[in-house]
């Protein structure tokens, strides 16, 4: 089976990523479930659900040149939205946030 990337999108998410592991029981649930997310992402890059191109937020196309947006959807109404790169021989899932319900909403203008 073929095995993909995952990615973060810069350093300061990562190192947010990485210190959820040692906070609160909350913070380390997230960590957990964003890690089983990233094991999910590198067996299949599209399990999660494509976002329409028209309502791609305009701060991931400038900032990270984005063409495409992915959500996978955490328990307890958490989202952690990425993007895909690649060609036929290398493709990567880029992490560029996790954020609740509430604030899904509001970045999405739903």
């Amino acid at each position: 089976m073929t095995e993909f990337q995952v990615g973060f999108a810069d350093e300061k998410i990562l190192e947010a990523f990485n210190k959820l592991k040692d906070s609160k029981v909350e913070d380390r649930d997230l960590h957990r479930w964003i890690s089983n997310a990233i094991d999910d992402l590198k067996k299949n890059p599209s399990c999660g659900v494509q976002i329409k191109k028209r309502q791609i937020p305009r701060t991931y196309i400038t900032k990270y040149h984005v063409t495409n947006l992915w959500k996978y959807d955490l328990p307890n109404a958490w989202r952690l939205i990425y993007f895909v790169i690649g060609d036929q021989v290398n493709i990567i899932s880029i992490v560029l946030e996790w954020m609740d319900h509430k604030d899904y909403e509001r970045r999405f203008k739903y």
